[in-house]
């Protein structure tokens, strides 16, 4: 046999004798802490994800929404918790990749307090407008926004559409007002209700709302247009050349959680994302491509986006908090 086939092997052997371990395991329930409100994209597919594994496991899975604070809340919870799995992280690149460069201080560390478990998804955002807006492309809005800089707010509940915002003023070269919020969906709210002018979302909080006819969708963040929208354009096509912003979801567990534990976590949330269940409650309605990893590719891709995120921030000119 090959070196690196028998290397290959003999890490699956290892990787499936360490899952073993922890058979037993789940015994109880889970508890998924979300650190956005319920409704929002992170809350809707740990409550897809939690539905999958309780099928699988019998046991129940429990959401807790600690919402605010830009995820400090929840993160800080789950990193004080027992190393026991039963205590998991449901979140996104804004409390893992984003918040070590928009504050000076964290109250928890991404790397050193976490145990990675799995990617679990990755989406685009969704640029939208109420339908009284004037603006009824991305160009106009650019328009009505150098006319007169300043004047127009964007809003935003994570740190994927905050950044998306700032990179558009950065690309288009426009000046906006930036209005923070605990979560996406009340931006939405009071984006419907005319307190803000616009905002770039998740597609599982916006879209819904522009197929009912209660805001107005200008471009897509994404590279390609959503199969879900396919008649909006992307706001690179739409004008702003290179233009691309997503986010992505992961799972951790506290730091020192035990090995044979992580990767059943991982066993069982990978069989969970991949489950037909799971991608007719969350991936398909809100066309989230399934992002599955092992523990070891999830702490890689987590370094690779913190640093792309630090160069965003830093080219944008954010100064941190």
């Amino acid at each position: 046999m090959h070196r690196i086939t028998r290397l290959a092997a003999a890490t699956a052997l290892a990787f499936t004798a360490l899952a073993a371990g922890a058979q037993g395991f789940p015994d109880k329930p889970i508890t998924f802490v979300v650190p956005f409100a319920a409704g929002t994209a992170t809350d809707q597919i740990a409550r897809a994800l939690g539905n999958a594994i309780t099928a699988e496991t019998k046991q129940s899975v429990v959401i807790d929404n600690k919402a605010g604070a830009s995820g400090f809340i929840a993160s800080q919870f789950v990193a004080k918790a027992p190393a026991d799995g039963y205590t998991v992280l449901v979140t996104t690149n804004t409390t893992h990749a984003a918040n070590e460069h928009l504050y000076k201080k964290l109250p928890y560390d991404p790397v050193k307090d976490f145990a990675p478990i799995t990617g679990l998804g990755k989406g685009g955002q969704i640029m939208v407008v109420a339908p009284t807006f004037p603006a009824k492309t991305v160009a106009e809005f650019i328009a009505l926004a150098k006319k007169e800089p300043g004047k127009y707010s964007f809003g935003s509940g994570s740190s994927s559409s905050r950044m998306a915002g700032e990179l558009l003023q950065q690309m288009a070269d426009i000046k906006l007002l930036h209005v923070p919020y605990k979560s996406n969906t009340l931006a939405v709210t009071d984006l419907m209700g005319g307190q803000i002018h616009m905002m770039i979302t998740d597609t599982a909080t916006g879209l819904p709302q522009v197929k009912a006819g209660k805001l107005r969708a200008l471009g897509m963040s994404s590279a390609k247009r959503s199969p879900l929208a396919p008649d909006v354009p992307t706001i690179a096509e739409a004008g702003v050349k290179g233009y691309e912003m997503g986010y992505w979801f992961a799972a951790y567990a506290p730091a020192k959680t035990p090995t044979a534990v992580v990767l059943r976590l991982n066993e069982l949330l990978v069989k969970a994302a991949k489950s037909e269940s799971a991608k007719a409650a969350f991936y398909e309605p809100t066309g989230t491509e399934v992002f599955t990893t092992t523990p070891d590719e999830m702490a890689k891709f987590q370094t690779a986006e913190s640093q792309k995120w630090g160069r965003i921030v830093k080219a944008a000119g954010i100064e941190a908090e």
